[in-house]
């Protein structure tokens, strides 16, 4: 069984979104979108607002975040290959929930997360000014400036690509990110990134959950991606993407249901198999407005008998996504 009513992966301008928080709410509850997760990349900023204006639609807000990660595993070319991809993502993302917070009110435990959050946030910039630098090194000057005012919360490489476009270097972001900036290329600068165990341990010590956004991404054969997650203690992967063919998302299914852990989910239009039952699961990963879809709730299986239902909700639901497309197919940061 599908459900439309729940959306817990989007994206707003606080990082690599097209629209503002009030319209990216506006988006869900248009779509029947009932319970909503803000997830920027890295940041927590769009959380005061997306609460306030889910509550004045009548939607119940999940405050959520995507954080860039160190991979966990190294991606296996064989497996790649198999499945027609060049090259894994340089990062993993885990997507972490927060059921018990309520943004505007005074939690400790949630502000040490963010603490903790915060420089990993702000060595973005650092690593803009470096890709700016190489750009113009190859000819293409591009002002940071102009790239930061472009994200009010985590700038990343799609503002880049946009500005890039602009300055008629390149004729679309996808350009930018397959010629340029993808990862590997000659304006690529990684940076700073925490691990997955140091991402669930910030996450757990604020009373949160996780689950790992968009796998197929990762170049790991479902076998030993999901044995890994649960190895590191997350308690969800993303099983329906854009980029997921039905018989790999049944595949991710099944790995987590033999290893006794399953999540659904969707980031504003895909869905995710839950590892654990937790209230509100992730998203999974889309760029632009398409029919949403997630398995119900009910057909998640728990991984370990220490991941419990949380106030009494769903776990992971599906919607539609709303944010631009990722570049080149890639996880953008």
């Amino acid at each position: 069984m599908w459900t439309q009513s729940l959306d817990l992966h989007s994206h707003s301008l606080h990082s690599d979104g097209e629209h503002p928080v009030q319209d990216v709410a506006q988006l869900m509850h248009e779509e029947g979108v009932q319970t909503w997760s803000l997830t920027d990349h890295d940041t927590t900023s769009g959380w005061a607002e997306a609460a306030k204006v889910a509550a004045s639609l009548g939607m119940h807000f999940l405050p959520g975040v995507e954080i860039t990660c160190e991979p966990a595993l190294e991606p296996d070319q064989n497996h790649l290959a198999a499945i027609g991809r060049e090259r894994a993502s340089a990062s993993w993302h885990l997507l972490a929930y927060f059921p018990e917070h309520q943004p505007g009110m005074n939690d400790e435990t949630v502000a040490g997360f963010k603490a903790w959050l915060e420089p990993h946030q702000d060595g973005r910039t650092p690593r803009m000014k470096a890709m700016c630098q190489r750009l113009t090194e190859l000819g293409m000057p591009v002002d940071v400036e102009d790239v930061c005012r472009r994200a009010s919360g985590s700038v990343g490489r799609p503002h880049l690509a946009q500005a890039m476009v602009e300055l008629g270097y390149v004729s679309s972001k996808m350009e930018a990110f397959e010629t340029w900036i993808g990862d590997g290329l000659p304006a690529f600068v990684p940076h700073v990134k925490p691990t997955i165990a140091e991402a669930v341990e910030a996450v757990r010590s604020a009373n949160g959950f996780t689950s790992l956004a968009h796998p197929l991404y990762y170049g790991v054969p479902s076998g030993r991606l999901v044995q890994r997650l649960m190895q590191l203690g997350v308690d969800a992967v993303e099983a329906v993407h854009r980029s997921h063919t039905d018989a790999y998302r049944f595949e991710l299914m099944n790995e987590a249901v033999a290893k006794g852990d399953q999540t659904s989910s969707s980031d504003e239009g895909e869905m995710q198999l839950p590892l654990a039952r937790r209230v509100g699961g992730p998203a999974a990963e889309a760029s632009r407005p398409h029919t949403r879809g997630a398995v119900d709730p009910d057909a998640a299986v728990p991984l370990s008998a220490s991941s419990a239902v949380r106030g009494g909700g769903s776990t992971f639901g599906a919607g539609v996504h709303h944010c631009q497309p990722c570049a080149a197919d890639t996880t953008p940061e």
